[in-house]
């Protein structure tokens, strides 16, 4: 299976796609995708003779037309949003519908909506005094976090004394459960494109 991967930020995750024994031999991460010419995560992408493009925030539609004939012409089967902050256009999600999924800090479909990603949702959920977190894997849609929930899994964060401690132990879960659903796509257990 050919992915793409869209990041933001460090690319823990796509670290822990591509470190996951299960997904050896099961899929091909074909390109990095970001909107931050720094993000650590291009060099991971460098560091596995990924190619990768960096999105220009000018040009937005004419971007997203770009990667949308890029990915039609290499094939990709599946994109993965992990830790990617922008709400993807509309026609790019129509082009690709159900074969984008999205990772989110929390047990959809609380703390999710624009502004909840990162730290802020990890703030709001400690805020609330919640004894459980966790993450969502979801099916993007063309709203912020409401498409189908594929897997999800909870944590007890009753010990946790600080937004960073809960960040910190859902990041774990999403380090396993992000690659556990997409190796249940690539061996057909989740459905994907219907």
């Amino acid at each position: 299976m050919r992915i793409s991967v869209f990041v933001s930020g460090h690319g823990s995750n796509l670290k822990a796609i591509l470190n996951y024994p299960d997904l050896k031999g099961k899929i091909v991460v074909k390109w990095v995708i970001t909107d931050k010419p720094h993000c650590k995560a291009l060099d991971i992408a460098k560091e596995n003779n990924i190619s990768s493009y960096c999105i220009d925030k000018e040009k937005i539609a004419e971007e997203y037309i770009y990667l949308t004939e890029l990915f039609k012409k290499d094939n990709i089967e599946l994109i993965v949003l992990a830790g990617f902050l922008k709400l993807l256009p509309t026609t790019f999600v129509n082009n690709f519908k159900k074969r984008i999924i999205n990772i989110h800090p929390a047990l959809l479909p609380s703390y999710g909506g624009k502004g909840m990603y990162g730290m802020n949702v990890h703030k709001a959920v400690f805020e609330s005094g919640d004894r459980e977190s966790g993450a969502t894997i979801h099916f993007v849609d063309e709203t912020y976090d409401t498409g189908f929930i594929i897997a999800q899994e909870k944590i007890d964060i009753s010990q946790c004394s600080s937004p960073e401690e809960i960040a910190a132990s859902v990041l774990n879960v999403e380090h396993q459960l992000l690659p556990e659903a997409i190796g249940k796509i690539a061996d057909g257990k989740i459905k994907i494109g219907v």
